[in-house]
């Protein structure tokens, strides 16, 4: 992998943990916050059926049990509202004063409007791909059938666009909130055709591994662009400094599932916690995949096409098999360098960020390289 360009931010160690962590409360607070206010107005409507509702998406959001009694669950990393935040700061966060998280709120809607269309996308998801289980619970659809999940989720995009506006109630220029508003309607729209192409990848015999890319941009990469743009655009009005954080999202969001594409096939069940290889035993088409398709010779690709086209369960031989064939066509080292080099460019995007006098926008940016040094690094995969 080449070398990230020297800063001296590093100097500060920042762990992954951190940096995930540092804005969890807020986050999640300014997320029930939200549910609660829309709940409320339900209510007093005198529609209380609605609770029943509101308890759908508060299930999904890992805050209740299938009874809706209150629960402390794994309520997902927050990864794309956290790097909304972190490239708001990393921008200047306004020049605001930040001795205290008082300057968050001018963030926090957009932040909480990421989350909620990450989360409309996951449960749609789940539908279309027939998932029973998500973080170790049952999907909603699982619990309460298809029409209501799929309700469930359009409830959760609306919701996403709602809660954006609140920016707008936190000083937030109209001309800037609309751009955030349209910011996110096109990561929405790009998600959307990107689960369409990953869809229909499942009838398709042959995929192109640049194919695959273009999906894997939209599907993954776009929210999270998404992310460092809307959070740029509400710390600076440096041009310079959007691009660059714009650019930064797009990097890591491909490095990021290129990351999930190759723990699939190498990690241990310790570092992944579930069935080493299980992208091969569930016939993911991801791109290790795709790269030996494109570079085994004609009788290991007749191998390959006919595990993955067979309809009876992949056996560990076939799985081995698969494996002996990426060592031929060098793909592990292929997905490395895939991986080394999105990372390198999510690098010189963040390197490329002016500097901020903010004490906290240097925090940031050492946030940020740490989370790219997280994906970066996979000793054993």
């Amino acid at each position: 992998m080449s070398s990230a360009p020297h800063s001296p931010i590093m100097a500060m160690t920042p762990t992954i943990q951190s940096a995930l962590s540092r804005y969890h409360s807020e986050i999640d607070s300014a997320l029930r916050a939200t549910l609660s206010s829309v709940l409320q107005e339900g209510l007093a409507s005198g529609a209380n059926d609605l609770q029943t509702y509101y308890g759908l998406l508060q299930y999904h959001l890992g805050w209740v049990d299938a009874q809706f009694s209150p629960i402390h669950n794994n309520s997902g990393k927050l990864l794309r509202p956290t790097l909304l935040l972190l490239a708001y700061e990393a921008a200047g966060a306004w020049d605001l004063d930040t001795s205290d998280h008082a300057y968050l709120q001018r963030a926090l809607p957009a932040a909480v409007s990421v989350e909620l269309a990450h989360n409309f996308t996951l449960i749609h998801d789940d539908i279309e791909d027939g998932d029973a289980e998500r973080r170790h619970r049952s999907t909603l659809w699982k619990l309460w059938g298809v029409p209501q999940a799929i309700n469930a989720g359009d409830g959760m995009f609306a919701l996403a666009r709602l809660s954006l506006w609140g920016v707008l109630e936190q000083g937030v220029e109209g001309m800037i909130a609309a751009r955030l508003g349209q910011a996110l309607d096109q990561a929405c729209l790009i998600l959307a055709e990107g689960q369409y192409l990953d869809i229909s990848f499942e009838q398709l015999q042959t995929i192109s591994v640049s194919t695959y890319i273009d999906m894997i941009y939209r599907k993954t990469g776009a929210l999270m662009q998404c992310a460092t743009h809307m959070g740029a655009l509400l710390g600076t009005r440096d041009q310079e400094t959007i691009d660059s954080l714009t650019q930064f999202g797009q990097a890591i969001g491909i490095a990021f599932q290129m990351r999930d594409d190759m723990l699939g096939v190498w990690a241990s069940t310790a570092e992944l916690g579930k069935t080493p290889a299980g992208d091969i035993y569930r016939r993911k088409k991801s791109l290790p995949i795709l790269h030996a398709l494109e570079h085994a010779s004609p009788t290991e690709q007749q191998i390959l096409r006919s595990i993955y086209q067979q309809e009876s369960p992949v056996s560990e031989k076939q799985v081995e098999q698969v494996l002996t064939i990426f060592e031929h066509t060098k793909t592990r080292a292929y997905c490395r360098l895939f991986l080394a080099e999105h990372c390198r460019q999510a690098f010189e995007a963040l390197h490329n960020v002016p500097p901020s006098p903010q004490s906290v926008a240097t925090r940031a940016r050492a946030d940020m390289e740490a989370l790219v040094h997280f994906i970066a690094n996979m000793p054993h995969a």
